[in-house]
């Protein structure tokens, strides 16, 4: 049975799921990230977030996880995740600054190619 509901990598759409899966101080930082619109600096790093502690590279098609539909698997993956609210507010920080540093050099990149 494959799920109609799973993405190879964590889908943006689950992110509203995800408001009272832990406490306060994550349902507001879900709260501000879908207050951000889609295609944000925001919504990139939740999405490397949850694909991080998700572990979402792993997944493939016939997983258990990928049966169960992205929704479930990153619920569990929040409910396994050992670490605090505040924990994983600096995790999602950490990666808000990769992916902000690997679009600055995409785009200097990109620059330097468009130049030559």
């Amino acid at each position: 049975m494959n799920q109609i509901e799973t993405d190879l990598l964590f889908p943006a759409r689950v992110i509203p799921s995800l408001l009272n899966e832990r406490g306060e101080s994550w349902r507001l930082l879900v709260e501000s990230i879908l207050a951000s619109g889609p295609e944000t600096l925001e919504i990139m790093a939740f999405t490397l977030l949850m694909v991080r502690i998700g572990n979402c590279t792993l997944c493939n098609s016939d997983s258990y996880r990928a049966m169960h539909g992205c929704v479930q698997c990153a619920k569990q993956a929040l409910h396994r995740y050992r670490g605090s609210d505040d924990d994983l507010i600096i995790q999602f920080d950490i990666a808000k600054t990769e992916v902000r540093d690997y679009l600055e050099k995409k785009k200097d990149h990109d620059k330097t190619n468009f130049e030559r």
